[in-house]
């Protein structure tokens, strides 16, 4: 048998708060912010964003970490910050997520019409996240009444390694019944998330807007000047660089376009591998 690319994508797989709910990326950072003042320690909604992408005990664990807020359990403990910190903020950061992502689970404007643009095109939605089962077990059902039901979800506990590790993309690609990794485009609002595609061999679509780098609600980005979103496109795209994505576009609204772009690629025989 001889080896031969993908003419056409089988699947897109998304990413779930910043990418398809959540426009802004509020849920998990406000309840960062909130886990860790249960504690006695301030963090504040600019430090809470920064590790976003990869799974929540390793976000409190690399926030536990920096410099700044290791002082600050010095200074309030007499001590650095240590596993048994992290365990305990997790412990508390659990049950807040899980009472309060449905508060977020609202769809990003244009997903649901993307969605149903990519499905008559013959792909298969998975999607991964850095939220555990139990909390994606939640966020799931609130978006299925909201009309947003994947195809497969493939939460950050289970798998053995989480973003920026190819495990939980690759997961979908075994849950679909996918031919090929390049038959796939991982769409994502996070640098981790964009690796994860990348070393998972995919294609891979940043989102500028919708998600973290940028943090504002639906209403308040749509009240940007052209001038503020031009210099906040240069700003965000400097930061995407590292993680080095096929694309990037404002918000999932974008997406179809890039779809029939990809599928033009493949056909003249190129691959993800070679951007």
């Amino acid at each position: 048998m001889r080896y031969q690319l993908p003419t056409r994508l089988q699947a897109a797989i998304l990413d779930w708060a910043g990418t398809v709910v959540d426009f802004g990326s509020f849920a998990p950072t406000r309840i960062f912010v909130e886990a860790f003042a249960s504690v006695g320690i301030e963090v504040s909604l600019e430090e809470a964003r920064g590790p976003m992408g990869i799974g929540k005990r390793d976000h409190i664990r690399t926030l536990c970490n920096q410099s700044a807020i290791t002082e600050r359990f010095q200074h309030r403990f007499g001590r650095p910050s240590n596993d048994t910190d992290v365990n305990e903020i997790y412990k508390r950061f659990m049950p807040l997520q899980i009472a309060k992502v449905g508060e977020y689970s609202t769809l990003i404007p244009g997903a649901l019409n993307t969605i149903t643009e990519l499905r008559q095109a013959g792909l298969k939605i998975g999607s991964t996240s850095g939220y555990p089962k139990e909390v994606m077990e939640k966020l799931a059902s609130q978006a299925a009444a909201a009309g947003f039901s994947p195809d497969c979800i493939v939460a950050s506990d289970e798998v053995p390694k989480g973003r920026p590790s190819p495990a939980q993309a690759l997961a979908n690609v075994i849950a679909l019944g996918l031919d090929d990794v390049a038959a796939c485009v991982k769409v994502d609002d996070t640098p981790p998330g964009i690796l994860e595609g990348r070393s998972a061999g995919m294609w891979t679509v940043a989102l500028r807007f919708s998600g973290n780098f940028l943090g504002l609600t639906w209403n308040e980005y749509s009240a940007l000047s052209s001038d503020r979103l031009s210099s906040e496109r240069e700003r965000i795209d400097k930061l995407f660089v590292p993680s080095n994505p096929h694309y990037i576009i404002d918000t999932i609204a974008e997406l179809p376009p890039i779809i029939t772009d990809i599928n033009e690629r493949l056909t003249r025989g190129e691959s993800p591998a070679q951007h």
